[in-house]
């Protein structure tokens, strides 16, 4: 694996100051924000200079019980292709469920939301990743995830499912510390163990964020500074390996360039301290298989996994692992049963069903609002108009909506529906308002934007005028 050395997440709202940063040796775009036919002129700028982009996707839900879909896999390949990457990255999560696979209605998340690391989760994930490695042009590399909630009778540690996942797919890891230490938080786990359990040299790159602390919770906001026990959870993982990339994330509320410089010279830090403890041996520079461990031993299976899949996709799958029995030939079953169940959470989640049977009832209630808050703000920004028309009554009549209406489409089709609930409802109240937002649904929910001729305009005004008398 190439070393990346230090990076930060590229956004439009800090395009100039990441541009502009000294010590910026790569940098990170959300996958599906990116128009292959139009980079950003920042991101060409930086890929002309040298810097190396890497594409981070968000919506293929790797870890659902469907096999990925074509259409976002042939997407992310343009993309890779676009940027000139030298690898690709996604989550260990879901976002959809629900359909055909469980006869019942599609539902979408709108958040990447844990899978439960059961064998059957297992099976359905690796083949998931091998799919999509034969797809992709370059290797993919998969990231750990933060979690509110945690599933019911769970049979592995996160170190553990993603030991073996690295091990029969030959899968390259984007760790991010961050969301270990939210699982540490909410979950109970300890960051420590799952570094101990984990095959470091699949290590592709590491994430380092922020979040913040609310209804006994640790959200995983990317909007805020990165604490310290971030940062001490990366020096431990510095200790015991030299990671190839570290990435600073912000996704929201911005700092001044200042701070973002600031953030990035104590992750410079916090690796150095790892550094130093690696070079006097005060860590082990491996990862212990699970149930064993001898210092400076190599973890078996995982290395020639990763040897034997390369940089190259379509190659031959992966030899047995260290845990258990092959990989399955047949997931069929196992793609049922994994989608039941996450298609009863998810409903539980967005549509208000019966929280399924092992579940945390006062957590899933905690993750069921923060699901309808981000689902309030990622409209808002898709449709900023929205929030312009309706002023304060916005947010409320939102998260109104959100609590019978499940998202089952992306978010642009979320912001039609919402506008149209409340049309239909005779909302809001103020007649201008109303009005406004109806030309703002005519313009977008037809086939095609309305004309802009003369003759077409007239007759629209004349038509307004007839319905104001």
């Amino acid at each position: 694996m190439e070393r990346l050395g230090t990076g930060i997440g590229w956004r439009p709202e800090i395009a100039d100051a990441v541009e502009h940063m000294p010590g910026i040796d790569w940098v990170e775009a959300v996958a599906e924000n990116i128009c292959p036919g139009h980079l950003p002129d920042s991101l060409r700028r930086l890929r002309e200079r040298g810097v190396t982009v890497v594409p981070h996707g968000v919506s293929l839900g790797l870890g659902g019980a469907e096999r990925p879909d074509e259409g976002r896999l042939a997407a992310l390949a343009e993309r890779v292709t676009a940027l000139g990457s030298p690898l690709v990255t996604e989550h260990i999560a879901f976002v959809r469920a629900g359909g055909a696979l469980t006869a019942s209605p599609r539902l979408e998340a709108g958040h990447l939301l844990p899978v439960p690391r059961t064998r059957d989760a297992l099976d359905v994930l690796c083949e998931n990743v091998r799919i999509a490695q034969d797809a992709l042009p370059v290797p993919l590399a998969v990231e750990n995830i933060a979690a509110l909630i945690s599933w019911p009778a769970e049979e592995m540690t996160e170190g553990q499912f993603l030991y073996e996942l690295a091990d029969r797919t030959g899968v390259r890891l984007l760790i991010d510390v961050a969301n270990l230490h939210t699982n540490h938080v909410n979950r109970g786990e300890d960051p420590a163990k799952a570094l101990a359990e984990l095959p470091l040299e699949a290590i592709a790159y590491v994430h380092v964020a922020g979040g913040f602390a609310r209804d006994g919770v640790w959200h995983d906001s990317h909007a805020h500074p990165v604490p310290q026990p971030v940062l001490d959870i990366l020096t431990d993982l510095a200790s015991r390996v030299r990671p190839p990339g570290v990435l600073l994330e912000r996704d929201e509320n911005f700092p001044e360039p200042a701070e973002l410089r600031s953030e990035l010279a104590s992750i410079r830090r916090a690796l150095e301290a790892g550094a130093e403890l690696l070079r006097t041996g005060t860590q082990t520079t491996e990862a212990e298989p699970p149930g064993t461990h001898t210092p400076g031993t190599q973890t078996p299976g995982t290395g020639a996994a990763l040897r034997a899949r390369g940089h190259e996709t379509g190659a031959a799958e992966a030899t047995r692992g260290a845990f258990g029995p092959p990989h399955p030939r047949d997931t069929g079953a196992a793609r049922q049963r994994t989608g039941l169940a996450q298609a009863a959470l998810l409903s539980a989640l967005v549509a208000g069903t019966p929280v399924p049977e092992g579940f945390d009832r006062v957590r899933i209630g905690v993750q069921a609002r923060a699901l309808a808050a981000k689902r309030a703000d990622v409209v808002a920004k898709v449709a900023p108009e929205l929030p312009v028309i309706l002023g304060p009554e916005y947010r409320p009549a939102f998260l109104g909506y959100a609590q019978t209406h499940p998202m089952t489409g992306g978010y642009r089709h979320d912001a039609l529906t919402f506008a149209e609930h409340l049309l239909a409802a005779g909302r809001p109240g103020d007649g201008q308002a109303r009005w406004e937002l109806r030309e703002w649904w005519l313009e977008r929910s037809g086939p095609a934007p309305r004309s802009g001729r003369p003759v077409h305009r007239l007759a629209r005004a004349t038509r307004r005028v007839l319905l104001r008398r």
